[in-house]
């Protein structure tokens, strides 16, 4: 396979009030997903379903993550979760809780060969 990388996105999320590491895990990938477009499938002839979707999120509590709702949040493509320890938990002033905050990375890459453009003669 000949994995091609054609566009990073990244967000934010966060959960203000009920230190929700998925709520803000889904919130961040809504950010990213949510300021692109992307047509790379048409351009290049391929289905959306085609498209290979890495996403990589970063909370305090990696486990505390709910991996098949970021999952449900993804429109089409083959989808790769990896939930990393990242982010920031920020405590209350009143000590009771936190202010969670997720960051999300998601690669959007394509089967395709390289191609290579034939020299030409002469080129140095």
């Amino acid at each position: 396979m000949a994995k091609t990388r054609m566009a990073l996105e990244i967000g934010m999320g966060t959960s203000l009030r009920q230190g929700d590491y998925t709520r803000a895990a889904v919130r961040a990938l809504q950010d990213a997903l949510w300021r692109n477009s992307v047509s790379f499938a048409e351009a290049f002839g391929f289905e959306k379903s085609d498209m290979l979707v890495d996403v990589e999120i970063g909370v305090q509590k990696p486990d505390a993550v709910d991996v098949d709702e970021i999952k449900a949040v993804l429109p089409y493509g083959q989808c790769a979760i990896n939930v990393v320890a990242g982010g920031l938990d920020i405590p209350k002033p009143d000590g009771d809780g936190l202010t969670i905050l997720a960051n999300a990375a998601i690669v959007i890459s394509f089967d395709m060969e390289r191609v290579t453009a034939p020299r030409r003669e002469g080129a140095a």
